[in-house]
């Protein structure tokens, strides 16, 4: 189905919505056609997650890549990474990858990569999205000019390979808690840090088709500091492009803190390109007072890791990312990967020879940080909502600089995201939940079921 004339089909991350809903079969074959009618020739990689309207997905936008004399590569269930790194090592001439990443299992969505494995560019979606509009006659390949699928059985063995090298230390005497959120990366994970020599106790591996970030994973973190017992955890999402780490004290270690420590230790290793780091408006005041102390640099971008890629590629950055966790090392990797972000958080801990933990008493005091996700009836009302930014102008007033405010209408959900930092968590809270009330008297409540 696609959105009303003036509506996108593309939001931050690709086609996002609920399967046999929004996301059809119909919408992925169109999908497939207008893409590969793009491709002037070679291959096309595609894997997704465990959702299980993944595999009709796929089937579908395989089809029509065929249909228009493309052919595929089929990696079955694989991290966005994997996928990512292996479009870029065979030379493919695109890259997808189907999955909704850190949504419910109800939603899918589809994500296209180019021919380096990063995500395609807002004018590049925006070229596949007129012609799907556009429709009939699809160009139709015949006889031997149809393409076909293949199958890679050695993906998941190729994947690994990377990661491993990127690593140049074993992880002896270190004990690992890993949450694979049910998701793509339930085979991956456990037999890389197994391969590397740490202890690994493993949970939410056992992906059943609907129980994809049901209560686990990096949008849980709670889930594994329940279970970590003073051990390192790492958490990843339904397609592992996401790291959120625990701490051996428990705490929540996010994407803020992990770029803090990794850009401290690639700075002191003289590895730090052009001295900075790229972060969203979301990074958390703590962050940027982190990076101020340490005398780096920060270009700050809209929420998006494609938008981070960008500031990256303009700037000649090695190092973004997001407070989702969502790392981009862009001397090792074109997009986020959860996996290679836990194996260069774990070198920067081997080679200084201390837990997370103190690295980041070290580095980061974070701002206490409430955010509140507020369904709404149309968050595209959000620029014209007077009242709600009269209430963000005099709150911002009362915080001064010791705070900050940020409101904004999600990219893949009917969402309104109010985030609120202050010196305090209880005035964080209590000016949060001023500015939600005001944002469902002004946008409206959602409708029921």
């Amino acid at each position: 189905m696609l959105p009303a004339e003036g509506g996108r089909l593309f939001g931050t991350d690709g086609i996002r919505g609920r399967a046999n809903v929004e996301l059809t079969a119909d919408l992925a074959l169109a999908v497939g056609r207008a893409a590969g009618e793009m491709i002037p020739a070679g291959q096309v990689m595609v894997g997704r997650d465990t959702r299980r309207s993944g595999e009709m997905l796929s089937s579908a936008l395989q089809a029509g890549f065929h249909s228009v004399g493309v052919d595929t590569v089929d990696v079955g269930v694989l991290p966005a990474g994997g996928i990512a790194f292996l479009t870029g090592d065979t030379r493919s001439s695109m890259g997808v990858v189907v999955s909704a990443s850190h949504n419910p299992s109800a939603d899918n969505g589809i994500k296209l990569l180019d021919r380096d494995g990063s995500k395609l560019s807002d004018e590049e979606e925006d070229r596949i999205e007129q012609r799907i509009r556009r429709g009939a006659p699809w160009k139709t390949a015949l006889d031997e000019g149809i393409g076909t699928r293949f199958n890679m059985a050695e993906a998941e063995e190729r994947y690994l390979g990377h990661l491993r090298e990127s690593m140049p230390y074993t992880l002896r005497g270190i004990s690992l808690v890993l949450d694979c959120a049910n998701g793509a990366a339930h085979r991956v994970a456990p037999e890389l840090f197994r391969r590397l020599k740490a202890e690994v106790d493993v949970f939410a591996a056992e992906p059943d088709g609907t129980n994809i970030n049901d209560g686990c994973g990096a949008t849980h973190p709670r889930f594994l500091a329940d279970h970590a017992n003073g051990r390192l955890g790492f958490a990843f999402d339904g397609d592992a492009d996401r790291l959120i780490a625990v701490d051996e004290d428990g705490a929540t270690a996010n994407g803020d803190v992990v770029m803090a420590v990794i850009a401290r230790h690639m700075k002191e290793a003289g590895r730090l390109k052009n001295n900075l780091v790229v972060s969203t408006v979301m990074a958390n005041l703590g962050f940027r007072r982190a990076m101020e102390r340490l005398e780096i640099d920060v270009i700050e971008t809209q929420v998006g890791d494609r938008y981070v890629l960008e500031a990256m590629r303009r700037h000649k950055a090695v190092l973004g990312g997001e407070q989702s966790g969502h790392v981009i090392l862009a001397d090792r990797a074109t997009t986020g990967d959860g996996l290679l972000t836990a194996v260069r958080l774990l070198e920067v801990m081997a080679s200084s020879g201390k837990e997370l933990r103190e690295l980041r008493a070290e580095t980061i005091t974070e701002y206490p940080q409430v955010l509140r996700n507020v369904r709404v009836a149309d968050k595209h009302r959000l620029a014209d909502a007077e009242l709600l930014w009269a209430a963000v102008r005099d709150a911002e007033r009362r915080l001064n600089r010791d705070g900050r405010i940020l409101v904004r209408a999600s990219g893949t959900e009917s969402l309104v995201r109010v985030m609120v930092e202050a010196a305090s968590r209880a005035e964080a809270a209590d000016i949060a939940d001023e500015l939600v009330e005001i944002s469902r008297g002004e946008l409206g409540l959602p409708a029921e079921g």
